[in-house]
């Protein structure tokens, strides 16, 4: 009688083990917390690491489409380029794999798709929506797909699992989830527990008719346990390449938000931005030529670019001599479309200023952005002719085909 209940209970319990990643694996998440805390693994250890290599065909191109792809969705497709631990040289043949739920939030097994992952004997499957991609000579990745659906229990945001295996590291690593900007249930709590591995796994989509196109960059080791990096004995100021650029509150002196805190990213993050920050010891000479050239830049690429100074000396500070500081600098220098701002200090916890990170004793560090995820990041840059053409350059090379295609809901 006992073994007929308990096999009652069990195919019940069964089909819920479809639902949640907490079903996937005992927990089957790529992004659960490894199961020894000693470990020493790159990445460290995570549960069901070895069901990526279930079904894994032997040729694998830099190119994918996904069982999900023919699904009644909105088509989905993530594109970007995988970097070094530098986020500046691309990398070539990583492998990326990656899995995710159907349009109903849920992982199933389908016998008929060759894709299709069957239940281990716990019960336990990455359902048929996975697929694997490797990075061609030039670092890029493209995945066409369909949007997964939220969990029936909604008690996170829909997501895609990506795990990581570099051709000379020894085992697999998983990186941040890609979750959607747009989604709802991606709370401000949500984002918080986010690690950045990889980069910010959060995805903001453009819209090409029916399709929907992500573009995400990944950068190798990025705050990845035991990752082997070179020793760094470089000057350190902001947050890495690959990162989001925080949200923060600089009281704005000069510039089209004057009077406001308008945060920079939050109003203006949707294209190019640079941000510009100078600490402890402003070289005034070096800014005002600095000014200039990024002034010029704004002029040229309009709604395509917003520059905001940053000026976080603590050094005598008090609200209106700062104030007055920037309103005549502006004024001196003609300036109609750069914001100056200023917050107290660099560590300053009210502006929240102190999540960028940056050294308040190097004499600038420039922070460069493209929907509000960094993708460069200089450090005492001086103003010559040849920087000049640098930041240019990195305007003009991260444009990409997608670049000015509208947002969903705004073509």
């Amino acid at each position: 009688m006992h073994t007929i209940v308990n096999l009652l209970i069990f195919l019940i319990l069964l089909p819920f083990s479809f639902l949640n990643c907490n079903g996937q694996t005992n927990n089957l998440s790529a992004s659960d917390k490894p199961a020894k805390d000693e470990s020493k693994e790159i990445g460290g250890a995570f549960e069901n690491a070895e069901f990526m290599d279930i079904g894994m065909p032997e040729v694998i191109d830099a190119v994918d489409t996904s069982t999900g792809w023919a699904q009644n969705g909105q088509k989905l497709l993530i594109t970007g380029i995988i970097y070094t631990s530098d986020g500046k040289q691309p990398a070539s043949n990583v492998l990326l794999y990656y899995y995710h739920t159907n349009t109903e939030g849920r992982y199933l097994h389908q016998s008929d798709e060759k894709r299709s992952m069957p239940p281990n004997n716990l019960g336990q499957t990455h359902g048929y929506i996975r697929g694997w991609v490797k990075s061609d000579k030039n670092g890029r990745y493209s995945i066409y797909t369909v949007k997964p659906g939220t969990y029936p229990t909604r008690d996170e945001p829909a997501h895609i699992h990506v795990t990581i295996k570099e051709p000379h590291l020894k085992n697999s690593y998983y990186i941040d989830d890609f979750v959607f900007d747009e989604d709802e249930l991606l709370t401000s709590e949500e984002r918080k527990k986010m690690v950045n591995r990889g980069g910010s796994g959060i995805l903001r989509v453009v819209q090409q008719g029916n399709l929907q196109i992500a573009e995400h960059n990944i950068i190798l080791g990025l705050n990845i346990p035991n990752y082997p990096k070179a020793k760094n004995n470089t000057i350190q100021s902001g947050l890495q390449i690959g990162e989001e650029q925080p949200s923060f509150i600089p009281y704005h002196a000069f510039g089209p938000d004057k009077g406001s805190r308008t945060c920079p990213v939050c109003k203006y993050g949707r294209y190019h931005g640079i941000i510009y920050f100078v600490g402890n010891n402003p070289n005034w000479a070096d800014i005002k030529k600095w000014l200039i050239f990024l002034e010029q830049e704004s002029m040229a690429r309009e709604k395509y670019l917003k520059v905001y100074f940053v000026y976080g000396n603590q050094v005598g500070f008090t609200k209106q001599a700062r104030q007055k500081e920037l309103e005549k600098l502006g004024n001196e220098l003609n300036l109609k479309n750069i914001a100056l701002t200023f917050v107290p200090s660099m560590r300053d916890t009210e502006s929240e200023a102190n999540l960028n990170k940056i050294n308040p004793e190097v004499e600038n560090t420039f922070v460069v952005y493209r929907h509000r995820i960094i993708i460069d990041k200089y450090i005492n840059l001086k103003p010559t002719l040849e920087n000049f053409k640098l930041l240019s350059s990195i305007l003009d090379t991260t444009q990409s085909e997608y670049f000015n295609l509208p947002t969903p809901g705004h073509e």
